[in-house]
C-alpha cells in the first residue's frame, strides 16, 4: 500500500494536529509546522499505515519481525520536540532512532540531527523511511548511546525510550546552554524532565509532565537483567 492510497490523508493529517497535538499544550508553531510537513504515514509498517495518525502507539514489526519497540503516540512526539526549544541553528543527538519519524521532525526544525538507533534492523528501516521522503540533515549511526555518544557535545539531545536515570556522560554533552529531553523513571510513574546545562559545572533540571513509554533498548546482554 502506498502512503498516497490512505483516504483523505491531508484532511487525516490535519484532524491529527487539530485534535490531538495542539489540545495536548503543543502550541510552537515550528513543532506544528515540522508535523504538518513531514509524511508520518512514509514512517509507519505498511501493515499499519491505517494507523498512521491514531492517538496509539504503533508497532514497529519489520518484514514480520517484531522489534518490540514502538512509534511513540503523534502527541508526544510533537511535545517532547517542543520541550526541547529547537532553533534552526541546533545540533542535535537523538537516542533511539525507531522509525526515524522524530528525527525528522527534528531535522526540519534545525541544521543536524545526528540519531542512535542500536537495532541493526531498524536501523536500516529508518534510513530507508528517510531517503523516500528526501529528508536531510539526519546521519543515522548504530550503537548503544544509554550512556551517551561520543564527545561531542550537542545544543539538544532527546531520549526516546524511557530511562531509570540520566546518566552523567550524557548531561555533559550538552554544550552550555543546551537542553536535554527524557522520560525518566518506571512503569507505572514516569516524568519526562528536561535538563539545561548552565554552565561548564552546573545544570538545571525541570519536571514537565507525566507519561509511560517503553524502556530503551539497551545491550543484548542486558535486556534479561531484572
Amino acid at each position: 500500500m502506498k502512503p498516497t492510497s490512505l483516504p483523505n490523508v491531508e484532511q487525516a493529517r490535519f484532524n491529527m494536529i487539530e485534535q490531538q497535538i495542539r489540545p495536548w499544550d503543543v502550541n510552537d508553531e515550528a513543532v506544528l509546522q515540522a508535523i504538518a510537513t513531514v509524511q508520518r504515514e512514509r514512517f509507519v509498517p505498511v501493515e499499519f499505515r491505517a494507523m498512521a495518525f491514531s492517538d496509539l502507539e504503533v508497532p514497529l514489526i519489520i518484514h514480520g519481525v517484531d522489534t518490540m519497540q514502538t512509534m511513540l503516540a503523534p502527541k508526544l512526539e510533537a511535545r517532547l520536540a517542543q520541550a526541547l526549544s529547537l532553533k534552526p541553528t541546533d545540533c542535535v543527538l537523538e537516542i533511539g532512532t525507531g522509525s526515524g519519524y522524530q528525527a525528522a521532525i527534528l531535522a526540519t526544525m534545525t541544521r543536524q540531527v545526528t540519531s542512535i538507533e542500536i537495532d541493526p534492523r531498524l536501523v536500516a528501516f529508518a534510513q530507508e523511511n528517510l531517503t523516500q521522503s528526501s529528508v536531510e540533515g539526519v546521519a543515522i549511526e548504530t550503537g548503544d548511546a544509554s550512556q551517551g555518544w561520543g564527545t561531542t557535545e550537542y545544543d539538544a539531545i532527546l531520549v526516546t525510550g524511557s530511562i531509570p536515570s540520566i546518566p552523567d556522560p550524557m548531561k555533559y554533552q550538552l554544550r552550555v546552554g543546551g537542553r536535554l529531553v527524557a522520560v525518566v523513571g518506571q512503569a507505572p510513574a514516569m516524568t519526562v524532565v528536561r535538563i539545561t546545562r548552565i554552565t561548564a559545572a552546573s545544570f538545571e533540571m525541570e519536571t514537565l509532565f507525566e507519561t509511560v513509554i517503553k524502556p530503551l533498548t539497551g545491550p543484548k546482554v542486558s535486556r534479561f537483567k531484572f
